[in-house]
């Protein structure tokens, strides 16, 4: 999804493809994800699961340094979650009852749109 992603400028320019920030729940926590990201440059804030917390502390010093958390980054997530599911409670996105890939898009889209227009 990452390599998809068109950020418009405000000023003239072709659009950005890298994010300012990147939250994650705490499924996207993977050493993999995190090196990623570091690798494009983006920064990000995803909760570390506690088993891979204490896991990183009973290995001590080789268990790598802790990472970096914003709580306050960590919260706004919700706003995205509710969105998320308010999107799902469209049958058509939900259920994906579209037969092409290049239709589901277009279907998120329309979704959004009445759910923006809703009073």
């Amino acid at each position: 999804m990452l390599e998809r992603l068109n950020v418009p400028r405000l000023t003239t320019g072709r659009p950005r493809t890298r994010p300012d920030h990147l939250s994650g729940d705490k499924a996207y926590s993977s050493r993999h994800n995190r090196r990623y990201l570091r690798r494009r440059q983006i920064k990000h804030t995803i909760a570390e699961p506690r088993s891979q917390r204490t896991n990183r502390q009973r290995r001590g010093r080789r268990g790598g340094r802790p990472v970096g958390f914003d709580r306050a980054i960590y919260r706004r997530r919700n706003e995205i979650e509710r969105t998320i599911n308010a999107l799902k409670n469209f049958r058509a996105v939900a259920t994906r009852y579209d037969k092409r890939a290049y239709v589901f898009p277009g279907t998120v889209t329309l979704a959004t749109i009445r759910l923006w227009l809703r009073p």
